[in-house]
This record gives structure tokens, sequence and C-alpha cells, in this order.
């Protein structure tokens, strides 16, 4: 029997259910980050191990349904729920609440009972210009991704990281710094960052990075001036940022630059070997979620009886709890893969 089979019979007979595609909160009759259209889905955030389109009812916070508009084309039928308000589903008190990952992302906490159950889809603990910082909600049931639930994952500070990329300009005017960032959240979060370190000049976009961007923009997340690489000529772009995904890095597309310097921003930057197989120059260890210390440490802050574990790292994660006189269990939900939004 699959781990993932095993949690479901152990958590047969409770009233939130782990399925390999979504989370199912039975007396709501409603999913939460499901991977099929559903009748019913809660959505944490609009990344794509997370959101998708077609289901029927779409409930998450307005940036988050803006977000999935863009990328997914959902259109307006979706329920929006700002930080803190709470609605009522069938009986289970729902409420979202800020989790710090991207911007609208959020926090599910669910009320049935008299039992209080925490969904937190991705999380991070450090400070980002680009969202609201998380929350802690306390709760009796709390499931946490683990998506960098190893001890050998310790993010360094933001501010060093971003700092080795205003050095390398300085040093090298000539040239350009072409960042790897995924579209939604990272890319946005490194320009807010950047500007945070005084860097104020023109930041050059690929293409597909720019309607997220603008949306970002649109949403009161003032990212500075922001070009696109293609209304640009070469030499205008010495000395400067340029953003791009990863999959951009290395294709032809980057001979448009003057003498780019090959970056990442990733929290799998932490291994080397990752770094070289994309033939990443600089390495920027920077991630939209917790590492060891902030998973293990919320765990403590949340102090709930029970935690349910998914999205990386499980089995780790719920050793460290049971050293701890922590219950836990690995949910082992599929679709939750080691993307490029670490």
């Amino acid at each position: 029997m699959s781990k993932g089979n095993t949690a479901q019979r152990i958590i047969a007979d409770h009233w939130i259910e782990p399925h390999p595609y979504g989370i199912y909160v039975k007396p709501a009759d409603a999913w939460i980050d499901p991977m099929r259209a559903v009748d019913t889905a809660l959505v944490t955030h609009g990344h794509a191990d997370h959101a998708r389109g077609g289901h029927k009812r779409v409930f998450a916070t307005p940036e988050t349904l803006a977000i999935m508009n863009l990328r997914y084309a959902t259109g307006d039928e979706g329920h929006g729920v700002p930080y803190g308000e709470s609605f009522d589903l069938n009986g289970v008190k729902v409420s979202y609440h800020s989790a710090g990952h991207v911007l609208g992302s959020a926090q599910i906490r669910l009320e049935y009972g008299g039992e209080t159950v925490v969904v937190t889809g991705d999380y991070k603990r450090r400070p980002d210009p680009t969202c609201a910082p998380f929350e802690v909600v306390p709760c009796d049931v709390f499931i946490t991704e683990a998506t960098f639930a190893l001890p050998v994952f310790r993010h360094p500070p933001t501010q060093e990281e971003l700092g080795k990329v205003l050095a390398l300009l300085e040093a090298q005017p000539e040239r350009s710094v072409l960042i790897g960032a995924y579209a939604l959240g990272k890319a946005q979060r490194v320009i807010a960052e950047l500007r945070a370190l005084g860097y104020n000049k023109p930041i050059y976009l690929h293409g597909a990075l720019e309607k997220m961007c603008n949306l970002y923009n649109s949403l009161g997340v003032d990212l500075g001036e922001i070009y696109a690489v293609a209304d640009a000529e070469k030499a205008d772009m010495a000395g400067h940022v340029v953003l791009a995904p990863p999959s951009a890095l290395n294709d032809r597309w980057s001979r448009r630059l003057p003498d780019p310097i090959t970056a990442m921003a990733s929290g799998w930057m932490r291994i080397r070997q990752r770094a070289r197989q994309r033939s990443v120059e600089l390495p920027i260890i920077l991630s939209d979620h917790a590492d060891w210390d902030e998973l293990t440490s919320t765990i403590r802050e949340v102090n709930p009886r029970e935690v349910w574990v998914t999205h990386g790292r499980e089995d780790a994660l719920v050793h460290w709890c049971s050293l701890h006189q922590i219950k836990a269990r690995a949910l082992a939900l599929v679709g939750r893969d080691e993307a490029d939004d670490g």
C-alpha cells in the first residue's frame, strides 16, 4: 500500500480527508487546492501546483482570484475572502490568514465540531515587501508544507544574497546580471528587495514576466521602473538587472543582453549541483518557503495537537515531530513537485 493510501485510511474517520489530488473537507463538501476540477474549491494561492481553472465555485483572497484569472482565465465567478474575515460553508467556519508566500497567499482556517484545522498551503517567515507577513494561527491540527524540511536548508539573509548582485554590477558595469526567477512571486520579490537595497535603476524583463509584474503594480505593489527587454537596446541594459524565467537563462533569447552574468534566485541554489546543472554563475539563495528552522519554530508557535505534513521532505519533518512528542503523519499528496518557485 502506498504512503498516500495509508494516510487516507488512518484519517478516514476525520472530517478532513486527504486524497492524492487534494484535501477534502467532508461536511463542507469542498476541496482545498484540488488538482482536478471540483464543484467547490478553497484555494490557498495562485501557483500551478495549488490553483487551476475549471472549478464551479472558488473561494480565495481577492489577490489570488486576480492572479488565477490572469494565469488560468478563470473569470469573475470566484468569491473573494479578505484576510481575517470568516464565512460559513455547510456548518464549517472558514477564514483566510496570510501565509507570507506570495501576494494573496493564505492559510485556510477551518472550524467544525469543536476542532480547528489550519491548512497552510505554502508559506515563509522572512519579511517580503510584496506580500503580507505570515500570521501564526493556533489550531488543533496543523497541515504544513515541507519543501525545505531538511537541516541543510537554512536560508541566508536576503540582503546578503542580493547584495552580491549590486556588487557585481558595480565591479563590472559593462555587463548585465540576468536573474532567473519564477514568474509569480519570486520575480516581483527580487525587484522589490533590490529597491529596498537602494537599486533605483530600471530593471528589464523577459516577456513572460511582464503581465504578472504589471498585475502586482495594479494591486498596489510598486516595483519602480520596469521595462521589456524587447523594447530596449542592448547597450541600454549594460550595468542593469534583467529578469527572466529560469527556462530562458541559457537559451538564444539571452544573446540580446550585454555579456550577461547568469544568476538564479531560489532556495534550491543551496545545492551546488543544481546551480551547476543550470550553468548558473551566481547562485542567489532566496526562497519563498520556510527553511528548516522556520518550519520547526512555526510548529512550536502554533502548538497544535497534531501535525500533518505534505509537499516536500515529509519524512524528515514527521521524524522531528516524533522526537519532540508531537503526533505527526505524512499525507503524500500528488502534484507537489520541487518546482522553481523554491
